[in-house]
Protein backbone atom coordinates (compact mmCIF):
# COMPACT_ATOMS: atom_id res chain seq x y z
CA UNK A 1 0.00 0.00 0.00
CA UNK A 2 1.51 3.20 -0.78
CA UNK A 3 0.28 7.07 0.87
CA UNK A 4 -0.12 9.67 -1.43
CA UNK A 5 0.38 13.43 0.52
CA UNK A 6 -2.48 15.76 -0.16
CA UNK A 7 -1.18 18.85 1.71
CA UNK A 8 -1.05 21.61 -0.66
CA UNK A 9 -3.15 20.00 -3.39
CA UNK A 10 -5.10 22.29 -5.54
CA UNK A 11 -8.45 20.75 -6.04
CA UNK A 12 -10.76 21.64 -8.81
CA UNK A 13 -14.96 21.32 -10.02
CA UNK A 14 -16.43 21.12 -13.53
CA UNK A 15 -17.43 23.86 -14.91
CA UNK A 16 -20.60 21.51 -15.53
CA UNK A 17 -21.44 21.14 -11.80
CA UNK A 18 -24.96 20.90 -11.00
CA UNK A 19 -26.49 23.29 -7.85
CA UNK A 20 -23.70 26.01 -7.38
CA UNK A 21 -21.15 23.48 -6.78
CA UNK A 22 -22.35 20.99 -4.67
CA UNK A 23 -23.01 18.01 -6.46
CA UNK A 24 -19.67 17.32 -8.05
CA UNK A 25 -16.76 15.51 -7.32
CA UNK A 26 -13.54 17.60 -7.40
CA UNK A 27 -10.05 16.64 -8.57
CA UNK A 28 -6.40 17.35 -7.75
CA UNK A 29 -3.42 16.35 -9.92
CA UNK A 30 -0.73 15.20 -7.60
CA UNK A 31 2.95 14.63 -8.31
CA UNK A 32 2.14 11.44 -11.08
CA UNK A 33 -1.47 10.62 -9.22
CA UNK A 34 -4.86 11.69 -9.77
CA UNK A 35 -7.06 11.90 -7.00
CA UNK A 36 -10.36 12.52 -6.27
CA UNK A 37 -13.11 13.52 -3.72
CA UNK A 38 -16.58 14.47 -2.94
CA UNK A 39 -17.15 18.21 -3.40
CA UNK A 40 -19.82 18.38 -0.12
CA UNK A 41 -17.01 16.27 1.97
CA UNK A 42 -13.60 17.97 1.37
CA UNK A 43 -12.43 16.71 4.60
CA UNK A 44 -13.45 13.12 3.50
CA UNK A 45 -12.30 9.99 1.82
CA UNK A 46 -9.87 10.76 -1.31
CA UNK A 47 -9.41 8.28 -4.10
CA UNK A 48 -6.19 8.05 -5.39
CA UNK A 49 -5.35 6.44 -9.16
CA UNK A 50 -3.18 5.88 -11.46
CA UNK A 51 -3.35 8.54 -14.52
CA UNK A 52 -4.25 5.64 -16.92
CA UNK A 53 -6.84 4.04 -14.92
CA UNK A 54 -8.28 8.08 -14.29
CA UNK A 55 -8.14 8.35 -18.39
CA UNK A 56 -9.96 4.74 -18.75
CA UNK A 57 -12.80 6.18 -16.10
CA UNK A 58 -13.80 9.35 -17.97
CA UNK A 59 -13.71 7.62 -21.51
CA UNK A 60 -16.17 5.14 -19.99
CA UNK A 61 -18.55 8.07 -18.76
CA UNK A 62 -18.27 9.06 -21.51
CA UNK A 63 -19.60 6.97 -23.31
CA UNK A 64 -22.32 6.16 -21.17
CA UNK A 65 -21.17 3.11 -19.58
CA UNK A 66 -21.52 4.21 -15.95
CA UNK A 67 -25.34 5.86 -16.89
CA UNK A 68 -27.88 4.81 -14.27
Amino acid sequence: MSFVILSGATWRKSSRSQLGGTECVEIAAIGPICAFRDSKDPHGDVIAVHPEVWRKLLLDIKSGAHDL
